[in-house]
C-alpha cells in the first residue's frame, strides 16, 4: 500500500512579496540540510541565488559545508519580498526519491488563496515540470517554454507567470547556465539590474 506524505512546512509569505516560487514537494527528510524549501544540500537553488545576487555560489552555505544557513535565506527573501511554496499539500511517492516523475500529487496546494494572501506580487515562478503542469491546470493557462513567461489575469491584476529550469542536478543545465536564465527574468521584473 502506498503511504501519503503531507508537506511539512507552511508557505513561506512575506508580507510584501511581488514574487512566488513554487516547486512541486521536498525530498524525504533524511535528506534535508535544514528546514527550509529546497533542503537537499544538492539542490543548487540557494546557488543559483548566491551567483545571481552576490556572484558567489556558496553565498548561502553554512560555516559547516553541509547545509544553507536558513535565517540568512529568510532575511533575504524578505529583503527581496520573494514567497516560497509547493505545488502540493499531499503525494504518494512512487519511488524513493524526489523526482517529480514519481510523485503522484493527492492534494494540490490552493494557489489562489496563496495569492490572495501576498495581493502585491505580480510574478509566479515554477521550477518544475510537475508544478508547472498543476498550476497552468488551476489558472487554466498555457505553459511558457523554459525561461520564459505567459501572462495572465488574477483578482483584476496582471500577473506574469515563469517556467523556470529545475535546480535539481538531475536537470542537465551546468549552473551558470541556470543562473543566467533565473537572472534574466529577474531583470525582467526589475527585481534587479
Amino acid at each position: 500500500m502506498s503511504t501519503i506524505e503531507h508537506h511539512p512546512l507552511p508557505p513561506f509569505l512575506p508580507e510584501e512579496a511581488r514574487l512566488l516560487m513554487l516547486g512541486s514537494f521536498p525530498p524525504k527528510k533524511e535528506r534535508w540540510s535544514m528546514d527550509f524549501y529546497y533542503p537537499n544540500f544538492q539542490n543548487d537553488m540557494w546557488r543559483i541565488f548566491g551567483l545571481i545576487f552576490f556572484d558567489d555560489k556558496n553565498y548561502f552555505i553554512s560555516g559547516d559545508n553541509k547545509s544553507f544557513d536558513k535565517e540568512k535565506l529568510e532575511n533575504f527573501l524578505i529583503e527581496k519580498h520573494i514567497a516560497i511554496s509547493d505545488m502540493a499539500i499531499s503525494v504518494i511517492r512512487h519511488k524513493d526519491n524526489a523526482s517529480d516523475n514519481f510523485l503522484e500529487i493527492v492534494e494540490p496546494r490552493n494557489i489562489k488563496e496563496i495569492l490572495a494572501k501576498i495581493p502585491m506580487c505580480n510574478t509566479v515562478v515554477t521550477t518544475g515540470q510537475k508544478a508547472t503542469d498543476i498550476f497552468t491546470k488551476i489558472m487554466d493557462i498555457e505553459p511558457p517554454k523554459i525561461g520564459d513567461f505567459t501572462a495572465f489575469i488574477f483578482n483584476d491584476k496582471p500577473v506574469r507567470f515563469y517556467r523556470m529550469p529545475s535546480s535539481s542536478r538531475a536537470y542537465p543545465l551546468k549552473l551558470e547556465k541556470k543562473a543566467r536564465i533565473y537572472k534574466e527574468m529577474l531583470k525582467q521584473i526589475a527585481m534587479m539590474k
